[in-house]
């Protein structure tokens, strides 16, 4: 059978990148009934019924997958962010960033407009923290080629709170980004109904990149981080686990904690460490029922 990845989907119907070209494809129904509904970024096999048409007849195992949006298989997940105008709160980037990390998802940390501002402080924590992190302008095109090549051969999804520049850094990577978005937008009535329109855009050959609205709305549906995995989502932490003076250490007031112990050496940031706090109580007041898979 044909294999491609599913590139767009609107209505039930797929978009397949094949080796021959796109191929409209509809899903089969039992994959539906098996809980392997076909999403964006997937793997398939399909069965051709007409030129260009087709049904997609299975999906590969996947690496991973989101809600909103809701695409499969993954690579970075790149978080733009300012230190000016707006001001990005490091807790928005590092519950997204805990939720890649989870997820076997590469967070990339773009710290956008250092025309306006240099932005070292934002900068310092992620590099710091092991992020492959990168100062953009999109005004005056600094780190945009770096970032180019940071996404190049992968998936990527694009996010961030409202106002650090995400579209005119996409805008900056491929003038017709804009174009296709804002025509999908038009056909579409975007926001006058239902229909969810997911769509990986073609940056280069192998390079492929999907935008979202922001930070709040792609947090918001992802589910629930579970307090005991959270040491495993902060990836500086890693030197210190297992060191600690109780093996069920929460490492946010514990005694004999190695990381507490880092932090106070200045060996972890306290905003990182801060924004592990906030997460481990939100996971702590849930309750365990709703846990359960």
């Amino acid at each position: 059978m044909p294999e491609g990845v599913i590139v767009k989907s609107i209505s039930s119907r797929y978009s397949v990148k094949t080796d021959d070209g796109i191929v409209v494809c509809g899903a089969r129904g039992r994959l539906k009934l098996d809980k392997k509904a076909p999403l964006v970024g997937d793997s398939v096999e399909i069965s051709l019924l007409a030129p260009a048409e087709g049904m997609i007849e299975s999906v590969a195992p996947r690496r991973n997958s989101f809600i909103r949006p809701s695409v499969a298989n993954v690579d970075a997940l790149v978080m733009v962010c300012a230190d000016v105008n707006p001001v990005t709160d490091p807790f928005l980037i590092d519950r997204i960033a805990a939720i890649a990390e989870l997820k076997d998802c590469e967070p990339v940390v773009v710290v956008n407009k250092t025309d306006l501002k240099r932005s070292d402080r934002l900068f310092g924590i992620y590099s710091g923290a092991g992020f492959t992190t990168i100062r953009t302008s999109a005004a005056t095109g600094e780190g945009v080629e770096e970032l180019r090549a940071a996404l190049r051969g992968k998936i990527s999804v694009f996010t961030g709170n409202s106002g650090v520049g995400k579209s005119s850094l996409l805008n900056a990577l491929d003038p017709g980004f804009a174009a296709a978005t804002g025509e999908v937008s038009e056909k579409l009535g975007r926001g006058r109904h239902k229909t969810r329109h997911v769509e990986l855009y073609m940056l280069e050959e192998d390079t492929m990149i999907i935008d979202t609205p922001g930070f709040s709305s792609f947090d918001a549906e992802e589910g629930i981080l579970r307090k005991t995995d959270l040491q495993y989502a902060f990836r500086e932490f890693a030197p210190y686990l297992g060191n600690c003076r109780f093996n069920d250490c929460a490492h946010v007031k514990d005694e004999g904690c190695s990381v507490l112990a880092a932090l106070a050496e200045g060996k972890i940031a306290p905003e990182r460490h801060a924004s592990y706090v906030r997460l481990y109580e939100q996971a702590a007041a849930v309750p365990e029922w709703e846990l359960k898979d």
